[in-house]
This record gives C-alpha cells, sequence and structure tokens, in this order.
C-alpha cells in the first residue's frame, strides 16, 4: 500500500511531459522572438519583425524621435493598464505573424487608435486647452490632421 502512494502514476507522467514540453517549446518560441524586448522601451523591439520596418524608420526620421518613444504614444499610462496593452498588442502581433495573416499595409486598431489620442492630449494638454477652450467646447482630433507626426512617411 506505501508503495502505491509513492509511485508515479501514469497520467501523472505524462501530464508533467506535456507541461515540460509545452514549457520548453513556449520558452524557446520567447527567445526566438527575443519576447523580453517587448516589455522595455527600446523603440528597435517594435521593427524585430520586418513589418513594422516603415514605421521604424518613419519615427526615426519624425519629429518626436527625440522625445518620445512608440510606448509613449502606443501603451496608456499606468502600470496595469500599460502591461495590459502591451499583452493584448503582443497575443495580437505574435499571432498574426505565426499564421502569417497579416496586411502588407498595417494598419491601426481603433482601441489603439484612441489610446494614441490619449496620449497626444495628455503630452500637449496646453495646446490642446487653448484650442478646444473656446465657448462652443469642440473636441477635436490630434491625428485627424497630424497623422504622420509619429511615422514620416
Amino acid at each position: 500500500m506505501a508503495e502505491a502512494r509513492g509511485a508515479i502514476t501514469l497520467p501523472m507522467l505524462a501530464l508533467t511531459g506535456l507541461l515540460g514540453l509545452a514549457l520548453g517549446i513556449g520558452g524557446y518560441t520567447f527567445l526566438y522572438a527575443q519576447g523580453g524586448s517587448y516589455v522595455t522601451d527600446d523603440p528597435a523591439a517594435c521593427a524585430n519583425c520586418h513589418v513594422m520596418q516603415a514605421q521604424f524608420d518613419g519615427w526615426r526620421r519624425g519629429p518626436h524621435h527625440h522625445v518620445a518613444v512608440c510606448n509613449d504614444c502606443h501603451v496608456p499610462s499606468g502600470v496595469v493598464a500599460r502591461y495590459a496593452v502591451k499583452a493584448l498588442n503582443g497575443w495580437h502581433h505574435s499571432s498574426a505573424f505565426t499564421t502569417g495573416n497579416y496586411p502588407d499595409v498595417i494598419r491601426i486598431r481603433e482601441s489603439s487608435r484612441e489610446i494614441v489620442e490619449g496620449q497626444c492630449r495628455t503630452c500637449h494638454a496646453d495646446l490642446v486647452a487653448a484650442m478646444e477652450g473656446g465657448a462652443r467646447g469642440d473636441t477635436v482630433s490630434c491625428i485627424r490632421c497630424h497623422d504622420s507626426v509619429g511615422h514620416l512617411r
């Protein structure tokens, strides 16, 4: 009886093997895809994939190059929101690039567009207040007119 309690069962061995295999493949993929670079603020991480090279080059030529990195515009402030958006974007990017299911011309998703708009308004709050502070209280979209400020074409 004591022997049966200490013995490793076949289902437990199979589960351990599958878990080890999943961790091994996941770890290799994470290292191969330079996954650690995505938790940093290094703009080069955004160009790990050749599809983003044009955006990276446009940012380097753009007017915000010396004052903002990708995360300053594309990721909201606050630790929880920041890493939640980075994780969601990472999921979208990794699934698209793993399956090859991405467009030739990269387009910003609406949720990402809202984040960028909010970040513009945060950094340029005085200017936005001066523009929208009139009697009508109109709101304008920063990126409607300035859509290539971050990435010169």
